[in-house]
């Protein structure tokens, strides 16, 4: 198969290159990416010399450079894999026009492309289009978009854009949604990163409001293989969420990483809460369960310490994304 994937220099397509080189070697992926600041090229540096593996600067808004991208396909693409997303819900409070032209127009712009292809198209999105849920119950995939963030909201508009081409023009098409992951590569903005090297760096870990706000945690690996499942044996027009089962408050995300780093529990402060700040978010993955046989391999009492130490020894990668955040 032949796949354009775009965004793979940010921390889920990373992750997901990587697991397909390994798992379907003889695939040809080509990777879109216009390297924003959480993209980083050292990401995949490693995998640069495999000659299943492109690389192609450019914008997703920009239908030249997509199809510059597929070009190096033969121009001919059997599926596009869409991850390029602006994520980060601060960033989307301060500037949300970035988010609405990457994450709505971008979309827009590669589903354009994928009918003129032919091509599978699979949408990577995200359990924030659903909104916040109380202490019980759980988003299935019939749960109605509630987005509360401009970021959310962008990618809830990106999700009925890929929905509206499957039913006007029979675009074979699959959305998956899944919840927070944690892993190798993500970028140090992000709760577990951001804890785990500002310990490192006699930094205290800041917590938002007091730590009472719920997520659903899911190893990156997991995701990916949950992503190509989907790509594989999705049913066009579906679906499928994809979660950890494994929810944790924020506040004893915290105190379990600083219990890791073997420190006390006065590394962690308490700061301003986000604006309309989502209580809770949980999967209910039945769906990719029982229709594509996925299963989690990773428990938090596994892939949480193995994550921890990846950060230890990867100084040299996030070092530098932090001194440019900083810099901002």
């Amino acid at each position: 198969m032949n796949i354009l994937v775009t965004g793979c220099c940010g921390f889920i397509g990373t992750n997901f290159v990587r697991f397909v080189l390994k798992e379907r070697p003889d695939w040809k992926i080509v990777n879109i990416d216009a390297l924003t600041y959480a993209g980083n090229s050292e990401n995949l540096r490693d995998v640069e010399g495999n000659p299943h593996y492109g690389f192609f600067k450019g914008d997703i808004t920009d239908e030249t450079d997509i199809c510059g991208a597929g070009n190096l396909l033969s121009g001919n693409p059997d599926a596009i894999v869409h991850f390029a997303a602006e994520s980060h819900v601060d960033n989307s409070i301060k500037n949300p026009g970035v988010f609405i032209r990457t994450n709505v127009e971008g979309t827009l712009k590669l589903l354009k492309y994928a009918k003129e292809k032919n091509a599978r198209f699979l949408q990577v999105s995200t359990d924030e289009v659903y909104g916040t849920l109380g202490q019980t119950g759980y988003f299935t995939e019939d749960t109605p978009l509630a987005p509360n963030s401009p970021y959310s909201a962008s990618k809830a508009g990106a999700d009925f854009l890929v929905r509206a081409w499957h039913e006007t023009y029979k675009l074979d098409t699959v959305i998956t949604r899944c919840s927070n992951n944690y892993g190798p590569y993500q970028f140090p903005e992000k709760l577990i990163p951001l804890a785990v090297t500002n310990l490192m760096q006699g930094k205290k870990i800041p917590v938002y409001g007091k730590g009472l706000n719920i997520r659903d945690w899911l190893h990156v690996e997991d995701h990916c293989r949950g992503i190509l499942l989907a790509l594989e044996k999705g049913e066009a027009g579906r679906v499928y969420n994809i979660g950890g089962n494994n929810e944790w408050k924020n506040i004893d995300i915290a105190k379990e990483l600083v219990k890791i780093m073997g420190m006390d529990e006065d590394k962690i402060e308490f700061v301003t809460d986000r604006l309309g700040h989502d209580l809770r978010y949980a999967i209910d993955a039945t769906r990719i369960r029982k229709e594509l046989g996925w299963e989690p391999k990773y428990t938090f009492g596994t892939g949480l310490p193995e994550t921890v130490k990846w950060y230890k020894e990867n100084e040299n990668w996030w070092k530098p994304l932090k001194d440019r955040l900083q810099a901002r």
